[in-house]
């Protein structure tokens, strides 16, 4: 089923992630002990048959992605999605550890979930606000595959729509980038269309 999606919505959506993150940088000032920017330049609403478009094929490497599944009055998975650089930067910006550093890709998972669980939930809570409701949410998993997995393990509900957008971070003169997931189950996008168009 098509949905029509306007570029008032797209800013709607870009506005709703942004406000998410912006809530999320604080956190990250504390952990990084520096100054996190945060942005997202880019938001795109594609059918999910169309996820791959997203991905360059420039990558050789697996992702570093933590995903979470929520469920309520929507329901779906919202994932922050690092290519491997930028993880291993981000990791790097936390730890302190330098590059190469054999503790580092021990620290790095650890890293990389506590600072995907905030941006997600930051994002997560902005739209739970937004619909005014309460949802529920699994576990965080952090897991290194191509992109396509979040897709394929997505057990729980019929997915429809993938909300992208481009995350780009800037935390101690280190430019990193990422994307922000959320891929909808059935229905979901119209019901966070409606709530978006009447806010």
């Amino acid at each position: 089923m098509s949905v029509e999606i306007t570029e008032e919505d797209i800013d709607a959506f870009r506005e709703l992630i942004n406000i998410g993150i912006g809530r999320s940088a604080g956190m990250l000032n504390k952990i990084t002990r520096s100054h996190v920017t945060l942005s997202i330049p880019d938001v795109r609403v594609l059918p999910v048959d169309r996820f791959d478009e997203i991905f360059s094929c420039d990558y050789d490497d697996d992702f570093a992605t933590v995903s979470l599944d929520y469920s309520g009055s929507f329901s779906g998975r919202t994932a922050i999605v690092f290519p491997q650089d930028s993880a291993a930067k981000l990791a790097m910006a936390v730890t302190g550890e330098v590059e190469g550093s054999p503790e580092l890709d021990g620290l790095k998972v650890e890293v990389l979930k506590e600072v995907g669980n905030i941006l997600v939930s930051g994002v997560m809570g902005s739209i739970s606000n937004v619909l005014k409701s309460t949802l529920s949410y699994s576990i965080p998993v952090y897991y290194e595959s191509e992109p396509k997995i979040l897709i394929r393990d997505c057990q729980n509900f019929k997915e429809e729509y993938v909300i992208i957008g481009r995350a780009d971070f800037s935390i101690k003169d280190l430019e990193i980038s990422g994307n922000i997931v959320m891929i909808l189950g059935v229905g979901s996008l119209e019901h966070l269309l409606s709530c978006v168009r009447q806010a």
